[in-house]
């Protein structure tokens, strides 16, 4: 063993002997000091430079630069990226170079190499505009391949089609995509600016907190992690919601983190079962200091390349979103809103108008399309109205307004003159549009009409009709959302609309003892272009309201949450936070498709990791000391599961 020690010794210096002696520090380069490393470690010379940094300033000057072989054209030119942009290399032709020539000419695309040459100009007419680099070039000297490249599984150019799932396969490869690495820039620079922001500028304190916890009562469904205590587990938390309110109660006064969080639920572009928030608690504090702070923020960290954030946001109830928008997070960049002309048909005889309107809650809205005439087709107006019945029991009529402002419709005989005046007044129609008609109890036709006006949206888009810009980024608060929400798997229990922690507005106090269904709560999101980017509240610091609302109210075992309420009552401040969605925001700033595109390593629609094959199996040797034993479903049993399993797309 120790002949074979001294060995490995001796071949671990001859390698590095034949390679460079020593790592190098030359004009731009961003590394240690060749000083301040040991020069066995260097196995070959490093970079002077990056690729994306080189212009004509550095004309003239000898340099060395690493990266990965973007594309090769005529065998006289390639492109060498890395991280920091592109460089245009001229592959000598004369034969003293040939062994320069013939490494690089040989070496497959995105092999590592390594060139040493000189930076000179473009020759006059060859410049490239749209590289930073596009004014020179280098002249390379010397060649290296560090890392030859096996062939691709797909070409690594954003302008390639490539599906999702090879892109998760083999993400170590997509990530060197411009888009990937431009993306996961801006979410590093965004992050840093948030931290400056919060810490050099408010006062906070960033704090980790664990990961490994206790089931929390109510909310979404948990990631369960066993232990070697039988019978004993520790769930992953949704958030770090219970333990930024004790860190209040510790004096801490001011907290964030750049936290982890877990849910089990099934994946979606703007969802995935681990996500990142930036979280935020504050003592001695209200509903405007949060929104202030928040507004600040993204104020300061917003991207220098995007207009500038404007504030104070606008703010807008519960109520009035779902009225005008039919959702509690209304992209408010363009107009369609839900209009009520419930007293405009009040003696109409048409039946199905005439029969909601006999029920109490009962209402008759309607949303405008502009010129939807011109652009919805036949065929899209039956998809609307197979949607409306399939997914909501509900019925909608269009009606067009033709060229003579004359209505069209299947029951356009029934609506009077006073009926069809009123109809356009309401609604501020033009010539050709299209207005869409439902009739039922309020909630439920505001839904109906806020998924259809978001439908007909992208409907126009598609039509190249331009509805929402998207330069534009329109925040808005949602404020005085229900404290509680009847649960609709136990018709008559209420659960917790925000978290069970979530304050009573103060004027609505007196109607938790008598009414809990009517209460308001200080809870408040905000959404950006109709995505809920954040969400927050003022939290109960009386133990006395908090244990009657998770016990009497919300009918929770209080033993689960007795560390939370035994700290409420040892002097707990007044206090309030938020968390915003890191990665839905920064999907919205990018303008990506998907939150998979501003994640390093996303999990697949059905929360898996396909590149390492991640959730996998565990021998079971290995599941005894946590006294877990696997038994496998028949395949009636297994065929319910996938059915109902929440990573289940069709559930």
């Amino acid at each position: 063993m120790h002949a074979a020690w001294w060995l490995g010794r001796l071949f671990l210096r001859l390698s590095r002997s034949a390679g460079s002696a020593r790592l190098t520090q030359g004009p731009g380069h961003r590394g240690l000091s060749s000083h301040r490393r040991d020069p066995e470690l260097s196995s070959f010379v490093a970079r002077t430079n990056t690729c994306g940094e080189l212009r004509s300033s550095h004309l003239g000057q000898e340099v060395t630069l690493c990266g990965w072989i973007q594309y090769r054209r005529q065998n006289m030119f390639l492109v060498l990226r890395d991280f920091h942009g592109l460089v245009q290399v001229v592959i000598p032709q004369d034969e003293s170079a040939e062994a320069v020539k013939k490494i690089l000419c040989d070496a497959p695309v995105e092999s590592v190499v390594q060139v040493c040459g000189t930076v000179i100009s473009r020759p006059p007419g060859q410049e490239n505009p749209k590289m930073p680099t596009g004014e020179i070039e280098i002249k390379v000297k010397k060649a290296e391949i560090l890392n030859s490249c096996k062939r691709l599984p797909f070409e690594i150019k954003d302008f390639v089609k490539k599906t999702e799932a090879i892109r998760l396969q083999y993400r170590y490869l997509d990530l060197r995509s411009f888009q990937m690495q431009h993306n996961l820039r801006v979410r590093s620079q965004m992050v840093m600016k948030m931290r400056e922001y919060l810490c050099n500028l408010h006062g906070f304190v960033d704090i980790e907190t664990p990961t490994l916890f206790k089931r929390t009562p109510g909310g979404a469904k948990e990631f369960v992690v066993p232990s070697r205590e039988p019978g004993k587990f520790y769930s992953l938390p949704q958030s770090p919601q219970q333990f930024k309110q004790l860190l209040m109660v510790g004096g801490l006064d001011r907290y964030f983190q750049v936290a982890r969080c877990y849910r089990d639920e099934g994946s979606r572009p703007d969802r995935q079962p681990e996500f990142t928030q930036i979280d935020i608690e504050m003592s001695f504090v209200d509903q405007i200091g949060i929104q202030s702070l928040i507004e600040g923020l993204l104020q300061y960290s917003w991207p220098t390349d995007k207009d500038p954030v404007v504030v104070p946001f606008p703010s807008m109830t519960f109520a009035e979103a779902i009225a005008s928008y039919g959702t509690d997070k209304p992209d408010t960049r363009f107009g369609m809103k839900i209009v009520d002309i419930s007293d405009v048909f009040r003696n109409t005889k048409i039946e199905f108008l005439q029969e909601a309107l006999s029920k109490p809650q009962g209402s008759v809205k309607a949303i405008n399309i502009p010129k939807g005439i011109k652009y919805l087709k036949r065929k899209d107006i039956e998809s609307i109205r197979k949607f409306a019945t399939d997914h909501f029991n509900q019925e909608v009529l269009p009606v067009f307004l033709k060229a003579n402002r004359n209505w069209n419709s299947p029951v356009a005989k029934i609506i009077v003159e006073e009926q069809s005046q009123g109809l356009s007044r309401l609604m501020e129609t033009q010539e050709e549009d299209v207005v869409l008609l439902t009739a039922g109890e309020h909630n439920t036709a505001c839904s109906l009409l806020g998924k259809l006006r978001l439908e007909c949206a992208d409907l126009l888009e598609a039509r190249g009709v331009v509805i929402r810009d998207p330069a534009l980024f329109s925040f808005l608060w949602v404020v005085d959302f229900p404290l509680f929400l009847p649960k609709e798997e136990e018709p008559g229990k209420l659960e917790a609309a925000h978290h069970p922690f979530t304050a009573p507005h103060p004027r609505d106090l007196h109607l938790l003892y008598t009414e809990p269904e009517k209460v308001r709560s200080q809870h408040y999101d905000l959404v950006l272009n109709g995505s809920e980017i954040g969400g927050g509240s003022i939290r109960i610091h009386n133990a006395e309201l908090q244990r009657y609302i998770l016990a009497t109210l919300l009918k929770e075992d209080v033993k689960l949450l007795s560390h939370l309420l035994q700290a409420l009552d040892y002097g707990a401040p007044p206090h309030g936070g938020i968390a915003l969605g890191l990665d839905r925001l920064i999907c919205l700033v990018t303008g990506a498709s998907s939150i998979r595109d501003v994640i390093a390593f996303p999990k697949s629609f059905r929360g898996h990791d396909l590149m390492s094959n991640a959730p996998d199996s565990v021998p079971p040797e290995e599941l005894k000391p946590y006294y877990i034993q696997v038994s496998w479903p028949t395949d009636s049993e297994a065929a319910k599961i996938s059915l109902n399993h929440p990573h289940n797309p069709e559930k």
